[in-house]
């Protein structure tokens, strides 16, 4: 199985990182059918300093070194979609937590859920995270902040 952790520094003593796509490295460990870890690996995120799109270029990363498991503290909506939609497994982890805390606290079945939160903002994306400016940028959906007006 291979994990992929979000972390500053990096190594099994780091702590994960809060920020999935703007994580600055990935602690990248395999584990066997055991629960040893066989290989630790510390990568640059490649989508630590993109302009945009971060968290879609780190979940492609991700897919692309045969991650089974990512584990951050939150994902925003667009990694998830990406991390979904190649069936990975994406978990979330407390900041308190080192990175070998929290692979052996998953393979425990410990940490289960993920935590969504904003990838950028987007204006009127439609979910409450837009930058609409109060000018009814929402698009309706009723889940904005109430602070816009439609004016047509």
């Amino acid at each position: 199985m291979r994990i992929v952790v979000a972390t500053i520094k990096g190594g099994l003593d780091d702590f994960v990182s809060q920020a999935f796509g703007r994580a600055p490295t990935f602690t990248i460990v395999d584990v066997d059918e055991n629960g040893s870890v066989t290989n630790i690996q510390v990568v640059q995120n490649p989508a630590y300093s993109a302009p945009r799109g971060a968290g879609i270029q780190a979940a492609q990363f991700c897919i692309n070194e045969g991650a089974d498991v990512v584990i951050a503290g939150q994902f925003g909506p667009n990694s998830s979609q990406v991390l979904q939609a190649a069936g990975i497994k994406f978990v979330s982890a407390p900041p308190t937590m080192t990175v070998e805390q929290a692979v052996q606290a998953y393979l425990r079945g410990e940490l289960t859920q993920p935590i969504l939160g904003a990838e950028g903002g987007g204006i009127g994306s439609g979910r409450g995270m837009g930058r609409g400016y109060g000018r009814g940028m929402g698009k309706g959906r009723g889940k904005g902040t109430g602070r816009g007006v439609n004016d047509w």
